[in-house]
């Protein structure tokens, strides 16, 4: 395995590792998604896999470009909100990354 990932794959993975903690605890769903939460991370990946900055990306948070609809960009802040502080333990490595990122 590369150490190193494509950022748009390493994104992907992220915001999949938040929405199954955040719909963990709210929607009681362990090993996998409730259908809110399914949708809402396949769309988040199409947008991924249409961001017109491709490696280059920045986090969404230092994005110019919001490619998001209202109401899905409402959800992934929600999900973020409480996902995000939890990163650190569950998924330390691609916090610190998220961190230095949004730094930089």
């Amino acid at each position: 395995m590369a150490l190193i990932k494509d950022p748009i794959e390493w994104e992907k993975g992220t915001i999949k590792k938040m929405v199954h903690i955040y719909c963990k605890s709210h929607h009681g769903m362990h090993n996998e998604l409730c259908l809110e939460c399914s949708g809402l991370l396949e769309y988040a990946n199409k947008r991924l896999d249409k961001c017109k900055f491709g490696s280059k990306k920045a986090t969404c948070e230092k994005c110019p470009v919001h490619c998001y609809k209202p109401e899905k960009r409402e959800y992934v802040k929600q999900v973020m909100r409480y996902a995000g502080p939890k990163m650190i333990l569950k998924h330390p490595i691609d916090a610190v990354r998220h961190i230095i990122k949004n730094i930089v």
